[in-house]
């Protein structure tokens, strides 16, 4: 998806994406993480800032505001992507009733430390190399005051293999059948994620690293 394409072929992708997010409870890792977050925190003076680093569709902001919605806690919800077509695809795909912000840019760069409770991520450090990933969880730990949240892929053979066999019988887009397995191949097991923190500067005794099946290993810290 970061070759050139139409918006459509790229809203089509997301879409599937979400699909198969939905379909492998892909939100829940991180929704659980929340609900410890919270739990933690006295009655929230303010709405608790949230970041979405490399959004994409939006889908997993979208499974927060509904979250939020239901618990009676105040939010305020940002979304930010380098892609401007992923963002307009977001736009498209948020109800009015769902009150978030939707940015184009750098969230490292552009992005202002200081006023943002949490960060998190979703099947976004897969794709970057391992010097871009220590920088990142830097700038989480530096940005983000009352925690951080990583969700990706764990790198084992069942959920390649099964997801591979799923894909012949979908209907996904051919990208999303092809991007399935390669991802989870470039993804992780606990040793990279102790090996990323450590370079980064993160204490490992104050990270979370957990599997939540199937094959999704995410990487937490709460202040």
């Amino acid at each position: 998806m970061d070759q050139p394409c139409s918006y459509e072929e790229l809203r089509a992708c997301l879409h599937d994406i979400a699909r198969v997010n939905s379909l492998t409870f892909a939100h829940r890792p991180t929704l659980s993480w929340l609900n410890q977050l919270v739990e933690t925190m006295p009655v929230p003076a303010a709405p608790l800032r949230i970041v979405d680093v490399g959004c994409g569709y939006g889908d997993m902001l979208r499974r927060i505001d509904a979250w939020a919605t239901k618990r009676k806690i105040p939010v305020t919800l940002t979304g930010i992507d380098l892609n401007p077509d992923a963002i307009r695809a977001a736009r498209e795909a948020t109800a009015p009733t769902q009150r978030i912000d939707w940015l184009v840019g750098d969230a490292l760069s552009d992005h202002p430390t200081g006023d943002t409770d949490v960060v998190l991520s979703t099947l976004l450090t897969h794709h970057l190399p391992n010097p871009e990933i220590v920088r990142f969880l830097g700038w989480m730990e530096q940005t983000a005051q009352r925690g951080w949240f990583i969700n990706d892929l764990h790198r084992q053979p069942v959920p390649y293999h099964l997801f591979r066999l799923w894909a012949r019988f979908s209907n996904w887009h051919a990208f999303v059948r092809y991007d399935g397995p390669v991802s989870i191949r470039r993804s992780f097991v606990a040793g990279d994620w102790e090996s990323l923190c450590t370079a980064a500067g993160i204490a490992l005794r104050k990270v979370s690293i957990r599997e939540y099946r199937p094959a999704r290993l995410c990487v937490g810290r709460i202040k």
